[in-house]
């Protein structure tokens, strides 16, 4: 009688995110924001209390502006600790405009919360503040359209902050109902937000300074002196 034949167990591989990787600017300044939009490059906006509070203007006055210069996402956060205070707060956020993205922190209480705004009012939410793929699970099945595990955070912590990522991703695609967007934050450098795009994060939400850097290279500028040195020589011009 023949042995049947014994297949090796093999590591189930999470499926790639489906969409292209968005860019968010992560700032509450007008001006950058603008300046960002007129690019094309920004697919939406992330603020939180801090820069809420240090641009010493209302929340849903800021907010709605901010809710005219892009026609993405803009994550506007609730201040409330409870449940009820944070469902409140989130559905006075949400009528500011079509496109805010109420933003609760990764409690108990927060996760409540999310499925209360995203199941029974139809509010985008994201859950922020994540630093597990425990959490970020929990985040998923609660609703979150959105949850944001923090990069650079982690790191200042000597835990590698990109291996969270590559954690969600895999459990994320492991199970294709869940339809949660990983919105990475915390994000510092060029090399977190090539790590990002490696390890499969949909999103990556950046300080307006960080985008610039994304394109700086000497070898670029090198070259591009270079050019320009050879094109004035041979006295080219485009008309």
């Amino acid at each position: 009688m023949q042995s049947p034949v014994i297949q090796p167990k093999v590591p189930l591989l999470a499926e790639p995110p489906q969409s292209v990787i968005k860019f968010f600017a992560d700032s509450t300044s007008i001006e950058d924001i603008r300046d960002l939009a007129a690019t094309g490059l920004i697919d939406g906006v992330t603020t939180n209390p801090s820069m809420v509070g240090k641009s010493g203007r209302p929340i849903l006055e800021l907010i709605g502006e901010i809710c005219q210069l892009v026609e993405g996402p803009v994550s506007a956060e609730v201040a409330g600790a409870t449940c009820k205070e944070m469902v409140r707060e989130g559905r006075i956020l949400g009528k500011v405009a079509p496109n805010v993205a109420v933003k609760v922190p990764l409690t108990w209480e927060g996760l409540q919360a999310c499925g209360i705004l995203s199941r029974e009012h139809g509010l985008m939410v994201n859950v922020t503040l994540c630093f597990s793929a425990n959490q970020a699970l929990l985040a998923a099945k609660a609703g979150a359209t959105f949850v944001s595990p923090f990069v650079g955070r982690l790191d200042d912590l000597n835990i590698d902050g990109l291996d969270l990522i590559r954690e969600i991703r895999a459990i994320y695609g492991n199970y294709p109902a869940l339809r949660t967007e990983i919105l990475c934050a915390s994000v510092r450098t060029p090399n977190h937000v090539k790590g990002v795009a490696l390890a499969g994060g949909d999103i990556v939400t950046l300080p307006p300074e960080v985008f610039p850097k994304l394109v700086d290279h000497p070898l670029t500028e090198k070259g591009l002196a270079a050019f320009m040195a050879d094109w004035a020589a041979g006295g080219q011009s485009i008309k």
